[in-house]
């Protein structure tokens, strides 16, 4: 069992739960199949909304565009992009928001870290809600199937091609804190 906010997740082994959590470093970033959204309802309301909408949708058929789910409190983005080389990716956090991102069809590498461990790239953009940095980063590879949350300290880079470039259909459900 690990510990998040005084409450108690049963994880099962397809879960990650950022290493530097278990070290007590702090960072809460999750990756889970998501026939095991169920383990993260508890989290918040707004996150266990986020979790039933990708459970209940079918994405096949959606287009690219943004979705609101609960007004501005929770909505979603559905993406189809190419994967690009590290290179070409942006790491950011978020002051407002988490992100749930989803993977529908494809797979990406995303790349994290704690806030606390990289450097400011630019000034905060309050209207985009988004900073980006630069630093050491570790990488997760997201298939089909699997979502990641990221909470403000967790920096993270997605987007990022596994072996060649593919074409990645994603959601990302923003959840206002």
């Amino acid at each position: 069992m690990i510990s998040y906010c005084n409450m108690q997740l049963i994880t099962k082994s397809e879960v990650v739960i950022i290493k530097n959590k278990i070290k007590g470093k702090g960072d809460n970033m999750v990756l889970d199949s998501l026939k095991n959204a169920h383990l993260y309802s508890n989290l918040s309301e707004r996150i266990a909304i986020g979790l039933k909408y990708l459970q209940e949708k079918d994405f096949s058929n959606v287009e690219a565009g943004k979705y609101e789910i609960q007004g501005s409190n929770v909505y979603a983005a559905v993406s189809i992009n190419n994967s690009k080389a590290a290179s070409q990716c942006k790491a950011e956090a978020h002051k407002k928001y988490i992100d749930i991102q989803y993977v529908v069809s494809g797979s990406e590498k995303i790349s994290y870290n704690n806030i606390s461990d990289m450097i400011e790239a630019s000034e905060y953009n309050e209207m985009k809600d988004v900073q980006f940095y630069r630093g050491v980063l570790e990488e997760l590879t997201v298939k089909p199937g699997y979502f990641a949350i990221f909470f403000p300290e967790d920096v993270h880079m997605p987007g990022i091609v596994v072996d060649e470039p593919l074409l990645v259909k994603k959601v990302v459900v923003k959840i206002a804190l």
